[in-house]
């Protein structure tokens, strides 16, 4: 039986130099299984007048304006986050190469993308479901990129002495957070900012949200972990007169009593899992669990 043609989206962080020779092998890997290759425009310029690389590309997109079996995205966990907002709706499985240290969902190492593509050419490859959260403001404020895989942080403004933050919970009164900030992660995104700040770690497919205060002006305050498919309403105070809401980081001004509502989102985000790719074996070496040998 004859293979179909794959197609891959390559996205990739314009802001990684000398990367060229792990590129360049992805690069080599897709034409040699004579896959379709359509790449982000801002990258395909990155690679040919920056990194001098040449891309046989069979097409140039922007915006959402592309269609693949998958998506590559080459560099961290943030650039895989920023894939993943490009790809919203469209249900395309994203396959996150590491340019850098290993990442929870950039887990594939340039090394082993033959491999890789091998395994996907072969349908030999899991799928995780990743949920999102989706963020709404009075206003709009957040225009396209109201989704997050990580988490969505409500945070004072650098100079401003704390917040205060009433939680709803579908509709029943939770709490008023007086703290610098409060993060509300998905189980993607437990492992990253809301860990720091002493969040629980949320294995992922659990059909769960966390709630953890940024550093609480009350200790007997503690993460809360809530079902997916609750609503949850934040109304903020501040002498300043305003906050932040930062989306997977990126962040935006709000006024004081604009009011935010986050929900699970309509979609979910695709992940491609090489199936010898365990989440355990990830965590326990990000973690650095068992790495003293007493």
């Amino acid at each position: 039986m004859e293979h179909r043609r794959l197609r891959f989206a390559l996205f990739g962080n314009i802001y990684q130099a000398r990367k060229s020779a792990s590129i360049q092998k992805v690069l080599s890997c897709i034409a040699n299984h004579d896959a379709e290759l359509y790449v982000d425009m801002e990258y395909y310029y990155f690679l040919k007048d920056n990194q001098r690389l040449s891309v046989n590309a069979t097409k140039v997109f922007t915006g959402d304006d592309f269609d693949a079996d998958f998506v590559i995205s080459m560099g961290g966990d943030g650039t895989f986050l920023k894939a993943a907002s490009r790809v919203g709706h469209k249900d395309i499985p994203i396959l996150g190469v590491n340019m850098g240290r290993l990442g929870f969902l950039a887990d594939i190492s340039p090394d082993d993308i033959e491999h890789c593509i091998n395994a996907l050419a072969q349908d030999d490859f899991a799928i995780e479901s990743r949920a999102l959260i989706q963020v709404e403001a009075d206003g709009n404020l957040l225009g396209d990129f109201s989704y997050a895989l990580n988490d969505v942080a409500i945070l004072k403004r650098d100079t401003a002495s704390m917040i205060s933050i009433r939680a709803n919970i579908n509709g029943q009164y939770l709490n008023t957070y007086q703290a610098d900030g409060l993060v509300v992660s998905t189980p993607t995104g437990s492992t990253a900012y809301s860990l720091s700040n002493g969040g629980p770690i949320i294995v992922p497919g659990t059909k769960v949200f966390s709630m953890t205060a940024v550093a609480p002006h009350s200790l007997n305050v503690r993460p809360i972990v809530i079902p997916d498919s609750a609503v949850v309403d934040l109304d903020v105070e501040s002498r300043s007169h305003n906050f932040l809401v930062a989306i997977d980081g990126r962040s935006e001004k709000c006024k004081e009593g604009t009011k935010i509502t986050l929900r699970r989102a309509p979609y979910d985000v695709k992940v491609v899992k090489r199936s010898d790719h365990r989440y355990f074996n990830t965590l326990r070496e990000k973690m650095m669990w068992g790495a003293d040998s007493r």
